[in-house]
């Protein structure tokens, strides 16, 4: 079985994230691997090591400094879960905090859980709309789409980035790059939600959780005909304007 934590459910909604659990766990049941769901708010009892696959995502401003501070008082949990290889998908806010610090305009400094090595500071653009990358995924590069809405900005130092960016803003609008990957922590700044949209993305992150667990079992093919067709209109739809 694998162990399905999703933090802040209550707090960190934004746009659809939820999705993303559950696409996580629909694609298991679909191949018959057993998932259990572990919601964890603020003050609630959790010991990372026990979990499989980790859910981080985005609020408001004033959600994510409510449980900025709870989170802190579980970096040293978190981080050793990480280095020992959880599997991580952190959305937005959540990607912002497992960085170093996010500058405000003002000039103030708020510390991350600093467990990667990024940064973010405020922009005076917010960066809106639908995104393209090119992600590497099991060796093979694909396509990966998604919806951003984000005025911070990334910069992701010597860290490999998830993609490359096709169309859309990405970290930065800079660099092209969009997101960043580190050991079995994938972030981005993809809502839409992301995984819905990526089967192929969502299958990785099932295999990296079984991998660790040492769970021996053959992942069923599944038919993913409408999900390649969804892709592909947003592809196609995006890139042509290009």
């Amino acid at each position: 079985m694998l162990k399905v934590c999703h933090l802040y459910p209550d707090l960190l909604n934004l746009y659809g994230d939820r999705g993303n659990v559950i696409a996580f766990t629909q694609r298991c049941g679909w191949r018959d691997i057993p998932t259990e769901l572990i919601e964890v708010n603020i003050g609630e009892k959790i010991d990372f090591r026990e979990m499989d696959f980790l859910f981080l995502g985005g609020g408001s401003d004033r959600e994510q400094n409510i449980m900025s501070a709870d989170l802190l008082l579980r970096k040293e949990s978190l981080k050793e879960a990480i280095e020992e290889g959880l599997v991580v998908l952190a959305i937005c806010g959540g990607y912002q905090m497992l960085g170093q610090y996010y500058l405000t305009q003002e000039g103030k400094k708020i510390p991350g859980l600093g467990i990667l090595d990024l940064y973010t500071r405020a922009g005076e653009k917010r960066l809106i709309g639908n995104v393209i990358i090119e992600s590497e995924i099991e060796g093979e590069i694909v396509k990966v789409v998604g919806f951003e809405n984000h005025s911070g900005q990334t910069f992701i130092n010597d860290l490999m980035p998830l993609g490359k960016v096709l169309a859309g803003y990405g970290n930065n609008g800079q660099d092209g790059m969009e997101g960043a990957r580190y050991k079995n922590v994938f972030c981005s700044y993809l809502h839409g939600p992301l995984l819905p949209k990526n089967h192929r993305l969502t299958d990785m992150l099932i295999e990296l959780a079984l991998k660790r667990r040492s769970i021996i079992k053959e992942v069923k093919v599944l038919d993913d005909t409408f999900e390649k067709a969804a892709v592909n209109v947003m592809v196609n739809r995006l890139l042509k304007n290009k």
